[in-house]
């Protein structure tokens, strides 16, 4: 016996099968889940992402079709790269960053990992200033008049409160009232950096006391060889080597707020495999007007 459909089933089968196959091959939306891409996207925003950016990704796995490299200044989003061992790649938790660092570059780092001597590649990138606590209030009165809104006190340090502003948000505090004391509190760091090559495939990065750690655990998380660090000897397959030829691509991720660890300080190199996609619009927000604006 022939069973016949209603036609409202039908249209309703239709959809959901066009949505799913958007889903998995076109886009996906994500929730961003705290405040660490402020000002360029806020906790609470849902935005879309292109999963065509860096070459197709095929659902449930971490296979790309037509690969393609993220580039300096995306914002992507991307699967944490440490290895759990409940869950496969493709399933782990999801991040959201911006690329400041991409196959073959050279950035400088300091000793808690964050790039210095580098162009600011965004306005929303943030930095942490201290003040005198002695102009909380001042600082307090000026925000508000400038409608800066969620802006946290984060710390005390050396009398001194800390901050995080965007450069933008600092320009806008210089110009209000020059008298403020805002000091840039990495502004010295550039003497204690180091050059950090990021591996791209096929090339071999020279090992130095200052990257040995941040390569052995790249070599072991993701190239599928042992390695361990002696001193400041790498040590691969059980022979020491002053350099290793990477199988993969890797990126260097960061997030806007210094303060927010969920980025390359955190989980190191993150390897091609691990991208999903470009983050491309805004889709939901509290703030009307950034409905439907690009990320950039």
């Amino acid at each position: 016996m022939k069973i016949h459909f209603p036609v409202w089933l039908k249209v309703l089968l239709a959809a959901l099968i066009v949505m799913l196959l958007v889903k998995a091959f076109a886009f996906t939306s994500c929730t961003i889940p705290s405040t660490g891409m402020e000002n360029t996207l806020y906790q609470g925003e849902r935005i879309l992402v292109n999963k065509w950016s860096y070459g197709l990704r095929l659902p449930f796995t971490t296979t790309r079709i037509h690969a393609d490299k993220a580039e300096k200044g995306d914002v992507v989003l991307f699967n944490n790269p440490i290895p759990d061992k409940e869950r496969p790649l493709f399933a782990t938790s999801l991040f959201i960053s911006r690329c400041m660092g991409t196959p073959g570059d050279t950035l400088m780092l300091n000793d808690e990992l964050l790039v210095t001597g580098e162009q600011t590649l965004s306005p929303d990138s943030k930095a942490l200033y201290a003040y005198p606590y002695e102009q909380e209030d001042t600082l307090l009165h000026i925000l508000k008049e400038l409608n800066i809104e969620g802006n946290q006190l984060v710390g005390y340090t050396d009398g001194c409160y800390l901050r995080s502003f965007s450069h933008y948000e600092y320009y806008l505090l210089k110009q209000k009232l020059t008298a403020l004391e805002l000091r840039a509190v990495h502004q010295n760091d550039t003497a204690n950096s180091h050059p950090f090559v990021i591996p791209a495939c096929g090339q071999s990065v020279k090992v130095y006391p200052w990257n040995v750690v941040l390569l052995c655990n790249t070599i072991v998380h993701h190239e599928q060889a042992n390695a361990s660090v002696k001193g400041d000897t790498l040590y691969v397959n059980g022979k020491a080597v002053d350099s290793y030829r990477f199988k993969k691509d890797y990126y260097w991720m960061v997030s806007n707020n210094p303060i927010n660890m969920a980025d390359s300080r955190l989980f190191g190199l993150v390897p091609h495999e691990c991208l999903i996609g470009k983050a491309y619009c805004i889709w939901y927000s509290t703030k009307k007007e950034r409905i439907f604006q690009l990320v950039e």
